[in-house]
């Protein structure tokens, strides 16, 4: 047998089922397993269509566009053309003098008054503490504090009137016991004892459980000082003797013979009425409606006078010019216009049209420069610094 320990501190045994509830064999066979049929399962066939990889050892000879179409430039550095000119401070003094040192009135300042104290001398005597409060102040003395006489308890001579408005009003009319709805309860199932294994029975494995910890309580100690119970409600309250009362409950099983009483206050004051169904709200129109026959007659036709439209009247020119006479095509344009000489591309005939090379940027294009008369023998730097000259791209 095996001991079990639960959280509750409650402890059971598990003993052999065969030695105390049954002897014999059990029979474990179960409807699924008598029903079922077993089927040979195959492997799942993958619907995902296997992965081709087209792939190749063979290298790569050919040549992309980028290679083919691309054409390195050698670029060349272009030459600074800036005059490199050492800094060189002035060795005379600067002699212009500014707007502050023109206008500026130089002031003598006028120190603030001051008002700190003079200085005092301390007294030689003890220090006097008395201060107006102290030599004005009188002291008055104080009445004794008004208390409150207690009253005694004085019971009433009276009878207590317990009589409430339900006990006085209401009359305990006796009723018929109301019958009960709910079925009547009947036995589902077989006396018969279950032939078979459970589920708890066939998967739980018993487990070794170790007993909870509980931690030790504290010792009580009871305190020295005596508790004094005295309170308001033991001093002041006086005990009356009263009557128990008497239940409003009917007696249980107590029947009446007579005939129920039924009347209520809305059965012997309501007076049925007779209600007659209300008119209509909706007004009469006032304009009646017409019986005879539409006649489609509208006023636009009815007043209407149809009239012969007049053609417009033209106003196109008369043609006084013959066309027999040739036309003259002459125009401003054509008789001032004076034809002007075709000039030579410069980029055909550099060298005779007075151009120079002087350098090709990084990419690929190049410049030429005009040569005239006066700055044959001008260097690249004169270049940069004549706003007449002009470059000249290829």
């Amino acid at each position: 047998s095996v001991s079990v320990t639960t959280s509750r501190n409650l402890s059971f045994a598990l003993l052999p089922l065969s030695d105390h509830f049954f002897s014999g064999k059990i029979d474990l066979g179960t409807i699924y397993q008598r029903d079922y049929n077993p089927h040979k399962v195959g492997p799942v066939t993958l619907a995902r269509p296997q992965e081709r990889k087209h792939t190749s050892d063979a290298k790569v000879d050919t040549i992309p566009t980028y290679r083919d179409d691309y054409r390195l430039w050698k670029g060349e550095r272009t030459e600074s053309c800036k005059v490199e000119r050492a800094y060189e401070p002035p060795s005379e003094r600067f002699g212009n003098p500014s707007t502050f040192q023109d206008d500026y009135i130089p002031r003598q300042p006028n120190p603030p008054p001051s008002f700190k104290p003079c200085e005092t001398k301390l007294a030689e005597g003890p220090f006097d503490a008395n201060t107006i409060h102290r030599t004005a102040y009188v002291a008055h003395e104080l009445k004794p504090m008004f208390v409150r006489p207690r009253e005694e308890y004085k019971p009433n001579d009276q009878p207590f009137q317990d009589l409430t408005t339900h006990q006085r009003d209401f009359k305990g009319t006796p009723g018929e016991q109301a019958k009960s709805c709910k079925p009547e309860s009947r036995k589902l199932g077989s006396d018969d004892p279950f032939k078979g294994i459970t589920e708890f029975q066939d998967r739980y494995q018993p487990y070794l459980v170790t007993a909870p910890e509980f931690q030790k309580p504290r010792e009580y100690v009871p305190p020295t000082d005596k508790m004094d119970l005295k309170s308001s409600n033991r001093l002041d309250y006086i005990r009356h003797k009263v009557a128990p009362r008497t239940p409003i409950r009917p007696a249980p099983g107590r029947k009446s013979t007579g005939p129920f009483q039924g009347k209520t206050t809305t059965k012997e004051d309501y007076q049925p009425w007779s209600v007659c169904p209300p008119g209509l709200i909706k007004k009469e129109p006032e304009i009646q409606k017409f019986t005879g026959k539409f006649s489609n007659l509208t006023t636009f036709r009815s007043h209407y006078t149809p009239h012969q439209a007049k053609p417009p009247q033209s106003f196109k020119p008369v043609q006084i010019v013959s066309t027999a006479a040739p036309f003259k095509d002459e125009t401003l344009y054509r008789t001032e216009y004076t034809p002007k000489k075709q000039e030579i591309c410069p980029g055909q005939q550099l060298d005779a049209l007075g151009y120079v090379y002087v350098n090709t940027d990084s990419q690929g294009h190049k410049f030429y420069r005009q040569v005239s008369p006066e700055h044959s023998g001008s260097s690249c730097t004169s270049v940069s610094e004549e706003p007449n000259q002009s470059l000249l791209q290829d």
